[in-house]
């Protein structure tokens, strides 16, 4: 049996390989461009339902509350980011950071209504509620919050927070 000669079809082999790889090359980036821009989206999502919700929960407090000028009419939780990275500190992306916030805005929710210069009280009040709080599976994480700060400005209540990862101590 006779082998045909493959040396004329050389050229268009290289051809094609250069076409297939140029081909990958392409879908490798056009899915790194989708995933990019996906995820800002979802980051801008997430960024959106916060404000819509603060909003929310504000115009319904303010409504609540409009003829009393003393009181804490909404809460405005802070996570403290830091410029040195610290070993518990982990790097929270936007959607985890609005889930801590939301989670942390429900365990303070008690002190809307409540006068603001009982302030003192309820300071302790809420260092007792979140001291070395620990939220557990946050996706699929778990952190723990510390309160550093608590300050009221214009009827808002602000709340400093640091957050750390939890890891479950040995039993």
């Amino acid at each position: 049996m006779r082998m045909p000669p493959f040396d004329r079809f050389v050229r268009g082999m290289q051809m094609a390989g250069i076409l297939t790889l140029g081909i990958i090359i392409g879908a490798i980036l056009y899915n790194t461009i989708f995933i990019a821009r996906f995820e800002a989206l979802i980051t801008l999502k997430s960024e959106l339902e916060v404000k819509l919700e603060q909003y929310e929960q504000d115009m319904k407090h303010l409504k609540e509350f409009k003829n009393q000028h003393t009181v804490i009419k909404s809460l405005l939780p802070r996570i403290e980011k830091e410029a040195g990275q610290d070993s518990k500190r982990p790097r929270l992306d936007q959607v985890t950071e609005a889930e801590l916030i939301k989670r942390i805005k429900a365990d303070l929710k008690i002190f809307i209504g409540r006068s603001i210069y009982e302030i003192d009280s309820d300071a302790s009040l809420a260092r007792s509620l979140l001291e070395q709080k620990v939220y557990m599976d946050v996706y699929n994480k778990d952190y723990s919050i510390e309160l550093n700060t608590i300050l009221v400005v214009d009827n808002d209540l602000q709340v400093w927070v640091k957050v750390r990862g939890y890891t479950k101590p040995p039993a």
